[in-house]
């Protein structure tokens, strides 16, 4: 990685800036890409020097399997030794979109992309701007989210600039990420699918397409060695420690108040409009509204973007408002659980 790299954020790109991002990706250089979920720190993911490069950047241990993105479905025939039928399925339905399927890999995939494990994770996302970049690069973009390894991911440029400058050569900036939480990640057998990771498609959409869908074991337990990207280590932890309350708006404002009596200093909340109404005349709280109560899509949109807020807002504690653990509410809950360190409160 070169020394003193400056990082140059490029917005409404020309096709040939455009076509010198793709260049720069091709020939080892880290491009924070935008996608629909959150910003991915873009390298060649046919090149272990350059992977070797985001491992830098993040700081994050080189176990990790990577996703590799793709323009199309086409485009992943040379990436894996065999496409399921199920697999197909799923392709045909949620792709372009934040699905990520793992499969058998070809040895055309270096084992710097998939963590020695013998699988490749795979993904086309839902983002116009994202797809033209890959179709150009020619080559599959190893990304994960553009932060450093263990905060927060980011969901604007400016996030990713605020961890990535001078670590990588540009940002393609393209506004705020619509969904705001990481991709589902599934592992695909011949008459089951098996969650990874909870994300952007929900089990109940996968049970529309697929008979049999089960969430992995490593998801329920601990130790279990995770074949997911992302899942292996602690993730998306703000700042300050950080308490999850799930219950009604009142039940919310009154374990909020509990548990900040004897706090002092700022404290972060991450609210619907219902418990703000119960605990806003509270001069301490520095609150980010997410929408309504119980509302897991706008939660999850918010979610990382307030806890890069309450950061720099330097509050002492972070109290966030859960919602219920099903639909898009697992993908949601999964990410609170990490970044909370597991202290969550049902009321």
């Amino acid at each position: 990685m070169r020394d003193n790299m400056d990082t140059q954020i490029i917005t409404n790109p020309s096709d040939q800036e455009l076509d010198m991002l793709a260049c720069a990706l091709r020939n080892g250089e880290l491009v924070s890409i935008p996608t629909e979920t959150v910003y991915g720190l873009g390298a060649n993911g046919l090149d272990p020097e350059a992977m070797d490069k985001i491992y830098i950047a993040k700081g994050r241990p080189s176990d990790n399997p990577l996703i590799l993105h793709v323009p199309n479905s086409e485009s992943i025939k040379p990436l894996v030794t065999e496409v399921s039928n199920t697999a197909q399925l799923l392709m045909d339905t949620f792709w372009p979109g934040p699905l990520t399927i793992t499969l058998p890999k070809s040895d055309l995939v270096p084992d710097r992309a998939t963590g020695g494990l013998p699988r490749v994770a795979l993904r086309c996302p839902d983002h116009e701007l994202c797809r033209a970049l890959l179709e150009r690069a020619g080559v599959p973009i190893a990304a994960p989210s553009a932060n450093i390894s263990g905060r927060p991911s980011p969901t604007t440029a400016q996030d990713v600039y605020y961890d990535m400058k001078d670590r990588i050569s540009y940002i393609l900036d393209a506004g705020s990420c619509t969904i705001g939480v990481e991709s589902t990640v599934v592992e695909v057998h011949d008459d089951k699918v098996i969650i990874l990771r909870p994300g952007g498609i929900t089990k109940a959409q996968l049970e529309d397409v697929v008979s049999t869908v089960e969430y992995d074991t490593a998801l329920v337990n601990a130790t279990t060695k995770p074949k997911a990207p992302g899942m292996k280590y602690t993730h998306y932890a703000p700042d300050a420690p950080m308490t999850v309350v799930v219950g009604s708006p009142e039940d919310v404002a009154s374990t909020f108040k509990e548990l900040s009596a004897e706090v002092e200093g700022p404290i972060g909340c991450l609210v619907s409009h219902e418990t703000y109404n119960l605990i806003k005349g509270d001069t301490r709280f520095i609150c980010h509204c997410f929408g309504h109560h119980s509302d897991a899509l706008s939660l999850g949109h918010d979610f990382y973007k307030s806890l890069l807020h309450f950061n720099e807002n330097h509050v002492t504690l972070i109290l966030a408002e859960g919602v219920d653990d099903d639909g898009f509410g697992v993908a949601i809950m999964n990410r609170m659980e990490k970044a909370s360190s597991h202290h969550i409160i049902y009321k």
